[in-house]
Order: C-alpha cells, then sequence, then structure tokens
C-alpha cells in the first residue's frame, strides 16, 4: 500500500489504548484478489483523508464462512464463524463495515445466532451516512454526464432489501443514471453468488453473467458500478467477452467515490 494510506490493527489500537469508530472488514476478495484489492485501497483512502478512525484484524481476520455455508457445509461454516466471533468479541467490537455484500449478509443475518451481535453496514451505506453528516463531501466533475448504470448485489439488494444507498452515492456525482430493466427487486445475479464463484459452471447455453452483462449493455453505459468484488469480476469477464473493455468500465463505489472526494 501507498504511503498515503494508514492501516492500524484493532491489536496495535488497543496496545495504543485508542479504540475505533468501526471495524473495517476487509473479506477475502479485498485482501488477496488483485482487483479487490483496489476497492480495498480506494475505501481506505477515503476513511484516511477524512480522519475516520478506524481499524482491520489484519491476519486476525479469516473467512466469514459464507461460500461454505453457500455451498452446504454447515461444519465448515460454524467452525470459521466462531473463531471469528471469538476475536471480534474479544476486542468488544461493536460496529462493522466491509465493501463485501457476502461478508455484509453472513455478519449481519448469521453470526447473531452465534453470539456474534454487532451493528454491520455495507461501504455504500456508510458512505452514504458520511455524506449526511458532512463529514464526506464529493464534486462529480470528471463524472458529469457520464451514463453509469447500477448493478445490485443480490446480498446488498434482495437479500437486504438495500437499494438507495449505492443509488444516493451515484446522485452526487452529477452523471446521469441509468437502470437496467431488471434491476433493484428484479434485479439479476452476476452468477457468481451462492459459492458458484469457486467452481466451475454446469453446462448450459449461457454463462448467467453473460445474461446480465448484456443487460447492462442494453442502456449504453460509460461505467457500470457495482457493490460487490464479486460482482465486479463477474461484469468485467463479461464486458472483455463482447469486447468493449476499450469503452465500458467497471469500478465501484468506493472508486468513483474516492475519485469524486474534495475534503
Amino acid at each position: 500500500m501507498s504511503d498515503q494510506i494508514q492501516v492500524k490493527t484493532m491489536a496495535e489500537m488497543l496496545a495504543n489504548g485508542e479504540e475505533p469508530e468501526v471495524l473495517f472488514w476487509v473479506g477475502c476478495a479485498g485482501s488477496f484478489d488483485d482487483r479487490a484489492k483496489k476497492i480495498t485501497r480506494s475505501f481506505v483512502s477515503i476513511l484516511n483523508k477524512i480522519d475516520i478512525k478506524f481499524a482491520v484484524l489484519g491476519t486476525e481476520e479469516s473467512c466469514t464462512g459464507d461460500p461454505a455455508k453457500r455451498a452446504g457445509n454447515e461444519f465448515l461454516f460454524q467452525m470459521q464463524a466462531m473463531s471469528n466471533i471469538q476475536v471480534l468479541n474479544s476486542y468488544g467490537v461493536k460496529k462493522i463495515v466491509t465493501t463485501c455484500p457476502h461478508c455484509f449478509n453472513t455478519l449481519k443475518n448469521e453470526y447473531p445466532g452465534l453470539g456474534g451481535d454487532y451493528e454491520v453496514m455495507h461501504h455504500t451505506q456508510f458512505l452514504t451516512g458520511l455524506m449526511s453528516d458532512g463529514r464526506l463531501k464529493v464534486e462529480g466533475g470528471s463524472f458529469k454526464g457520464k451514463r453509469i448504470t447500477f448493478h445490485d448485489p443480490c446480498y446488498l439488494g434482495r437479500a437486504n432489501n438495500e437499494y438507495e444507498a449505492p443509488r444516493n452515492l451515484l446522485a452526487k456525482l452529477d452523471s446521469e443514471l441509468v437502470e437496467m430493466k431488471r434491476c433493484k427487486t428484479k434485479g439479476l445475479c452476476c452468477g457468481a453468488g451462492g459459492a458458484q464463484m469457486f467452481k466451475e459452471a454446469e453446462k448450459g447455453n449461457k454463462e448467467v453473467n453473460i445474461e446480465r452483462t448484456e443487460d447492462a449493455l442494453e442502456v449504453k453505459p460509460d461505467i457500470i458500478a457495482t457493490g460487490c468484488p464479486f460482482c465486479n469480476t463477474m461484469m468485467t469477464d463479461g464486458v472483455k467477452n463482447f469486447e468493449k473493455e476499450g469503452s465500458i468500465k467497471i469500478f465501484d463505489l468506493a472508486e468513483l467515490i474516492a475519485e469524486a472526494q474534495t475534503n
């Protein structure tokens, strides 16, 4: 990470007698996938610029167990979850923000039943809150007049009924939001959910991400905005399939806001 980016671990903060405002749950994709690391950096740079006191778990963070649970391995999920809950509770964590809807959904809805009760926010919700409080300011200069379509992640939208936070952020960019026919409650999965990201697709006539990319291409966007590292990968592959990567860019909302941030 560059010199401008400062990230403290919970252990470091505790040693200094400090307490973070929020724990940033990075997630497997945000930690290890080269493309998703850029999303992590963008989100961290936003928080750094406005002096939000946050921390990460670092090497103490493990997979939430979402892929194991969705693939049917409940035993492995509970092992991973219990291990994470032990760490989170030992630090007295109250508030968590994550750039991954899969982590968001699992931490928010699956962990309470195992003893992990936290206020969990998706980064679009957190950033929207910072804007409402006047702590985060953006100017949509470079996005003025750009046609942006937003692909709703399943675990943010239909699973947790959050459709407005991402769109509130896009509204601040002075861009033109062009909705796909299948959006919000009728949104179509990118094809990576339910642990499908980690296996080869079954035989069929068309890949799900190709079908979803067709939905996006229909509205002739300049940018396809995503709120999930898995969706980002699937939509990027879809755009490449149609050889449109030169004219259509795929960005996470954190990357768009980081570029437009003025304070």
